[in-house]
């Protein structure tokens, strides 16, 4: 086997899709890489595709037919010359079948060891790997029980109580329970969930911290040893336990917090030898204890508010480590030095239960300007379909502080149009404008507890956007003619001045 250093990586398969393949093949690019992009039927034009050096079908749209496909993603990267394959986040990016089967073959597995994810990925083999670097854990129970013995443990815990899934993520297989009336059935459906989703129906149990706070660390590890974090990311604004807005810092956090927590971060990956990135997610009670919840043995979807207030770019560091290089971080980021917050815009209906929306993209005006940030895989034309996660963009704004972040965030909203599909741009909207959420009073049952749709403003139409879109261009178009014209134009048509009056309207 070849030493670290010697890791040759001229060539990259990205085996994923939408706007985190179009993120690590622009990384690729920087460090003068050449990519490979997979696809299936419905992403034949995708922006991927389109970014990458070359692009290899892999099968039809459902992603066990594609992007879940081992053999076919091996098989492009070995027809292409490739002599890496990163996972990015979701589909393989976990799977540490594909992580040995890649290494089997010789190529270069842009993530941790095998042994790191498979640990990590069982929830319960994560907390007694943890356990013994002394890592303070959320009371729960062991998987494998049967449903007797898990009632009988939550009547010790002490109720409230989440079943949880022991594989996978995502929200999937998890059920609050306020009763014990109400175990019986949430252990059911929670089991029958998991089994849907991993493949894997094994539950268990932990106590549910009522107004907790999740918070994670971005950890990066490399072959030689050394393990730094990178700072804290707070993600308590969640929906049916899938985050929706994250930020870094965090505004409850203060330097001795930080600092704890930090420690206990990277004791959590020295558990497993972690290299590569990767995410220690926690749980902080309103008493400030914390508590290891689980790791993400990947690149996070929130990774680029982390990289706006470092300054590092994690999937470059990545590729560096895979290479067998030292990383460049030299020690743990203690001090944040500005502020990021990022929105996921979901194609859904935030008016309508955030049921997803289909469709095809027909208009798209992308916010700009200063200390906004936009990592999106969609354009004009651009389909919407049903086989994959709702998220089609991340908007990302930094600023020195939070209040300057969060102003920037509002006014990038103001200009992120969308059309053809509904978006949550909405939602966001209304979310900036909480007055919760500007003090940075909130937690993990926020949205759904606390936080109304029709608080502040009503949906616009697709008549009014188009009505916005229209009126935007006559106003810009008037305003050269103005500039260009030495008399009063006596003679000007005005007849579609009516659309610019209801824009302003509509604007107020």
């Amino acid at each position: 086997m070849k030493t670290p250093e010697t890791r040759n990586i001229q060539k990259v398969l990205v085996a994923n899709r939408g706007e985190i393949a179009v993120r690590i093949i622009r990384a690729c690019r920087d460090v003068g890489i050449a990519t490979v992009a997979v696809y299936s039927d419905a992403d034949r034009t995708a922006l991927h595709t389109r970014h990458a050096d070359e692009a290899v079908y892999i099968g039809t749209p459902p992603p066990r037919e594609s992007y879940l496909r081992m053999d076919k993603i091996i098989e492009a990267a070995k027809k292409t010359g490739a002599d890496a394959i990163h996972p990015g986040y979701g589909f393989l990016a976990e799977n540490a079948d594909f992580a040995q089967q890649v290494a089997d073959e010789g190529l270069v597995f842009i993530g941790p060891s095998p042994q790191a994810i498979a640990t990590m990925g069982d929830k319960q083999s994560a907390r007694a790997a943890v356990a013994k670097y002394g890592v303070r854990l959320i009371p729960g129970t062991e998987a494998g029980l049967h449903d007797d013995d898990i009632i009988a443990a939550a009547d010790k815990i002490g109720y409230p109580v989440m079943v949880k899934a022991a594989a996978g993520g995502g929200g999937k297989g998890m059920r609050p329970v306020h009763t014990p009336e109400e175990l019986p059935a949430a252990l059911a459906n929670a089991r029958r969930e998991a089994e849907s989703a991993f493949g894997n129906g094994e539950v268990y149990i932990e106590k549910l911290l009522v107004g907790a706070r999740h918070i994670e660390f971005q950890i990066l590890g490399d072959m030689h040893g050394n393990i730094v974090h990178l700072g804290e990311r707070e993600c308590s604004i969640q929906r049916r336990n899938q985050k929706v807005v994250e930020e870094a810092p965090s505004p409850f956090m203060d330097d001795d917090l930080r600092q704890k927590m930090g420690e206990m971060a990277i004791a959590a990956a020295q558990s497993v030898g972690y290299y590569n990135a990767g995410t220690i997610e926690c749980m902080v009670d309103k008493d400030r204890n914390y508590y290891f919840l689980e790791m993400n043995t990947r690149l996070q979807v929130e990774h680029p508010v982390t990289e706006l207030v470092t300054g590092i770019d994690i999937v470059k560091e990545q590729i560096r480590i895979a290479r067998g290089r030292r990383m460049t971080p030299t020690e743990s980021v203690l001090s944040p030095r500005a502020w990021a917050i990022e929105c996921r815009i979901n194609a859904e209906d935030p008016y309508n239960n955030y049921i997803p929306s289909i469709g095809r993209i027909t208009t798209i005006t992308t916010p700009k300007g200063p200390g906004v940030r936009v990592d999106s895989g969609v354009f004009v034309g651009y389909e919407i379909t049903p086989y994959y996660d709702s998220m089609i963009a991340k908007l990302i704004t930094v600023g020195e502080t939070r209040n300057e972040a969060l102003l920037r965030m509002r006014r990038a909203l103001s200009e992120y149009i969308i059309m053809g599909v509904k978006t949550n741009i909405p939602f966001h909207i209304n979310l900036m404008n909480s007055v919760s959420f500007i003090a940075g009073q909130f937690d993990t049952r926020f949205i759904e507890e606390r936080f109304s749709m029709t608080t502040y403003e009503q949906e616009p139409t697709d008549t009014d956007l188009e009505i916005v879109a229209l009126a935007s261009t006559l106003y810009s178009h008037r305003k050269r003619q103005q500039a260009s014209q030495v008399v009063a134009p006596a003679k000007r048509d005005t007849s579609n001045w009516k659309w610019v009056t209801r824009w302003e309207r509509l604007r107020k």
